[in-house]
């Protein structure tokens, strides 16, 4: 089973929700931090690392020589990643996305293959727990490439539990298509109900069933409540607004292990989740 968390906006308690929920499931689970720009999940789960890999996407890289420059690379990109101006074809790596198309179109077959750095992928694990993140090179545009190679790793044998980028835009989709549920987490506030509504409708949208976690729950109204109720998303999870667990959080402390009565629920929360998913099969 694959578990996503996912979140409207960022500080919504994301993160915090994706550890302790790998946490409380232990060796059978695996956590994967999609949220390449800014991954911070090990910062909670403290890995031990045991190996990194550089991560590079295809580019196209010109033999002018053979270029008879008809043009049709140039039309076919969508992104401007290759133009030709006056007699020069002048290539922008980061703006390729890698399709391969204009070296498919090439009649003269004047495009090859060239590498670009886009980040690292690193491999630890954490008492049983396997861990995985990726983490996108300084001034790289694109995270979904990456994300897409820290899903390869994902262990079929495992419950992969993702942390995904916040928002709605492409490196989250990347990160929670083709799993098998979506926990979204919000707050009870009109920018987390906004951002709330936005996430759901991505979700189904992708048609993936999904559950709500509140964090931060007894502050601002009931209205986020209400829209789950409209919507029929179950409200799985209701984390109060509690001065000791933010203190924890500075620290880097996993909720589930600052506070045993969480660890109860998170484990609890995996058996109403795989309940779900099995009551939709």
């Amino acid at each position: 089973m694959i578990i996503s968390v996912a979140s409207g906006k960022g500080g919504t308690g994301k993160t915090t929700v994706a550890t302790s929920l790998a946490l409380a499931m232990g060796s059978s689970a695996q956590l994967l931090d999609c949220d390449v720009e800014a991954p911070n999940a090990h910062l909670f789960v403290k890995p031990v690392f045991e190996a990194e890999e550089t991560v590079f996407m295809n580019v196209p890289v010109v033999d002018e020589d053979k270029c008879t420059q008809c043009g049709q690379c140039e039309q076919i990109c969508q992104f401007n990643a290759i133009v030709i101006i006056a007699d020069t074809v002048m290539t922008f790596p980061e703006l390729c996305h890698g399709c391969g198309g204009c070296q498919a179109v090439c009649p003269a077959g004047a495009i090859g293959e060239g590498k670009r750095t886009i980040g690292i992928i690193q491999n630890g694990r954490c008492n049983g727990l396997g861990f995985v993140h990726g983490r996108l090179r300084i001034g790289e545009a694109m995270a979904p490439p990456l994300i897409r190679h820290v899903r390869s790793r994902i262990n079929p044998e495992k419950t992969a539990v993702i942390d995904a980028p916040p928002g709605t835009s492409c490196p989250v989709i990347a990160a929670i298509q083709n799993t098998d549920f979506v926990v979204l987490v919000t707050e009870p506030t009109p920018f987390g109900l906004n951002d709330l509504q936005l996430a759901v409708q991505t979700v189904k949208t992708l048609k993936i069933p999904s559950g709500l976690i509140i964090n931060r729950s007894d502050i601002g109204d009931n209205r986020v409540a209400q829209y789950a109720d409209a919507q029929n998303i179950p409200i799985l999870m209701q984390i109060p607004y509690e001065r000791n667990i933010a203190e924890a959080y500075s620290r880097g402390e996993p909720l589930v292990e600052a506070f045993p009565k969480w660890h109860q629920h998170f484990a609890g929360l995996c058996k109403e989740i795989t309940r779900l998913v099995s009551g939709r099969a």
